[in-house]
């Protein structure tokens, strides 16, 4: 379980549940795919900790504009929190825990309205805050509720790249080796997703890291 005295700054810096720095759409036209090509490029492809905090501001400028304009659009609501939660793993520290709140609160609303958006993406990625947040008195973390928002995930996206990332990783975390080696490598099997390319490259890559530390 994650906690702030291992590794703060890896809060959220692989969730999943799923960024062109170039950020050439307007902030009132960006679409689904803009957004998260933007994140793919963030988290991804921009390194240095300043720029990465930056690309994820504007992002989330866009995807704040693209669900006022659209507000019943739950898929942009997941990808918000999405955004929100990936700016707080690139800040890191405590004061990161006021973005992944609100992360939360906006991924509770679309499971309340739409579980099932984005193949179940609000469970994965509410499932990997419970597990990379810290628990009280500091923070939400639990892991209990991480891994049945995990498995919730994996109940409607059983061979999605992301549900079985996540749940694998919580299980290596968790200490349950050889169950967290059968969804990584699931994972590892997982379609490519459509004009996801990045976003695919970098979880597989991540993929691989996790399964290498678990040899």
């Amino acid at each position: 379980m994650y906690d702030l005295k291992c590794k703060p700054t890896k809060l959220l810096s692989t969730i999943a549940v799923a960024c062109t720095f170039g950020l050439s759409a307007s902030v009132t036209a960006a679409t689904l795919e803009d957004i998260q090509q933007q994140w793919s490029k963030c988290q991804y492809d921009v390194f240095n900790k300043d720029n990465k905090v930056a690309c994820f501001e504007q992002v989330i400028t866009d995807n704040q504009a693209a669900l006022n304009k659209e507000p019943g659009r739950n898929d942009l609501k997941v990808w918000l929190a999405i955004n929100k939660s990936s700016l707080a793993g690139a800040e890191g520290g405590l004061g990161a825990l006021s973005l992944v709140k609100e992360s939360k609160k906006l991924l509770e609303d679309v499971i309340n309205k739409e579980p099932e958006v984005l193949d179940g993406s609000a469970f994965t990625s509410l499932g990997s805050l419970y597990y990379k947040v810290p628990g009280w008195p500091i923070g939400f973390g639990d892991d209990d509720m991480a891994e049945t928002m995990l498995k919730k995930a994996l109940a409607i996206n059983p061979n999605g790249i992301d549900p079985n990332y996540f749940y694998g990783d919580f299980l290596a975390e968790d200490g349950r080796k050889a169950q967290a080696v059968t969804y990584l490598k699931k994972a590892q099997q997982a379609k490519p997703r459509l004009n996801r390319e990045l976003a695919d490259r970098g979880r597989q890559q991540e993929i691989s890291n996790r399964l290498n530390d678990l040899q």
